[in-house]
């Protein structure tokens, strides 16, 4: 059955609608705001600044990848990313983890592209990993306001990790190959070796292996589906819009291994509709705050209003936290006076304000400074430890 767009009370959602519109209005002014830095700030070099909003969204999206997991069930420790990011792993890695590196970097890739790249064909092919239907493309060349920026290019590095993921998968078929061939017994005359079987074209459905995707699942024409339901809600006021477009993406589920891309399209729907210009709205840390029973109600309106309110429960949590980065920039900067020009004090309060924990071998690897360099640093800004251990410690902005 056709997900219906018009099925909901447009009276028990003006007020959800109105608030959650200006939390997030003010929250895109609040970040595209340049402010003057004063006689500290005019000193450090403006390559490597990271402002308190610009830190807010670095950590932003650090914070939505946790958060989508929890959605899902799985749990993953922010400071795990961090260090995973870094690639400064102190275990090995979970497949959580993995996952949630996988996607901060689509979330980062979006919020570097355009407004409009997302939602394009090549987008959606490249935030999917492969091509759809040509029918599910159509509808989006049709559209005027997408023609804009097609060709948009991704975030840069991504056609090296692509290429590099290939040569992985090619080692990693090649060394399971190897491995069945070792596990057979020697061959004699009386039992030959046996011939190795490939998979047969027969196995592959239109999405991939059907061992890993359901053959009757059909994400191009869900997809196309999703898509109708946008072209359906382009003249409603932007945050309706995306309220009906997350709700459509959760009875829908276009996607069987990727149901966490929902909230990133939908925020970038907003971006191409200029509600927000200047960041990828968060969603995730709202709704994880949202009851299950609420975000999975039967009642329409009762999911809709959900969306909104986390969605305004989102937006004024950021404002505060950007107020609190702001307030440990301004803290932490006036122990730059006398500095000199080359002091690596500067890029400590940049690199501390854009990630969520730091570690003695991060901070060393970024700033390029040794071990004992990194906590000399540390212990001049006077912040935080986090983890409370001898063997392996973090620093904060708690």
């Amino acid at each position: 059955m056709a997900y219906d767009s018009a099925n909901y009370s447009l009276k028990d959602l003006l007020r959800p609608v109105v608030a959650a519109e200006d939390a997030l209005a003010r929250l895109d002014e609040r970040v595209a705001r340049k402010g003057d830095f004063g006689e500290l700030g005019s000193r450090q070099s403006k390559d490597g600044l990271l402002r308190e909003n610009e830190g807010w969204i670095a950590r932003s999206h650090f914070m939505e990848a946790c958060n989508a997991l929890w959605l899902a069930g799985e749990l993953v420790h922010v400071e795990d990313l961090v260090l995973h990011d870094a690639r400064m792993d102190i275990r090995t890695p979970t497949h959580e983890l993995t996952r949630a590196h996988a996607i901060l970097r689509t979330r980062r890739q979006i919020a570097s592209s355009a407004a409009q790249w997302a939602l394009s064909p090549k987008g959606i092919a490249s935030l999917r990993g492969r091509w759809g239907s040509d029918a599910l493309l159509a509808p989006i060349v049709s559209e005027p306001v997408r023609r804009l920026d097609v060709e948009a290019a991704p975030e840069p590095g991504s056609e090296a990790e692509s290429a590099f993921e290939e040569e992985l998968a090619k080692l990693d078929a090649l060394l399971d190959r190897s491995e069945r061939l070792l596990k057979q017994p020697k061959p004699t005359r009386d039992n030959p070796p046996a011939r190795v079987e490939t998979t047969s074209p027969g196995h592959l459905t239109p999405d991939g292996d059907s061992l890993v995707y359901d053959p009757d699942w059909d994400e191009d024409g869900r997809m196309e589906e999703w898509f109708a339901v946008m072209d359906r809600t382009r003249d409603l006021p932007p945050m309706l819009a995306a309220a009906l477009l997350w709700d459509a993406w959760e009875e829908i589920e276009p996607l069987q291994h990727q149901h966490w891309l929902g909230p990133m399209l939908v925020a970038s729907m907003l971006r191409e509709r200029l509600k927000t210009r200047a960041h990828l709205a968060v969603f995730n840390a709202g709704l994880r705050a949202i009851p299950r029973d609420r975000r999975r109600a039967r009642d329409r309106n009762a999911r809709l209003t959900a969306f909104l309110e986390a969605a305004q429960s989102s937006a004024i949590a950021s404002l505060k936290e950007i107020d609190r980065l702001s307030l440990a920039r301004v803290q932490m900067e006036r122990k730059l006076k006398d500095r000199r020009s080359t002091s690596s004090l500067p890029g400590m309060i940049d690199l501390i304000l854009s990630r969520p924990m730091v570690s003695t071998a991060l901070i060393a690897k970024e700033l390029k400074v040794t071990p004992r360099g990194a906590l000399n640093l540390i212990g001049e800004l006077g912040v935080r430890e986090m983890t409370g251990r001898g063997r392996y410690r973090a620093w904060g902005i708690v």
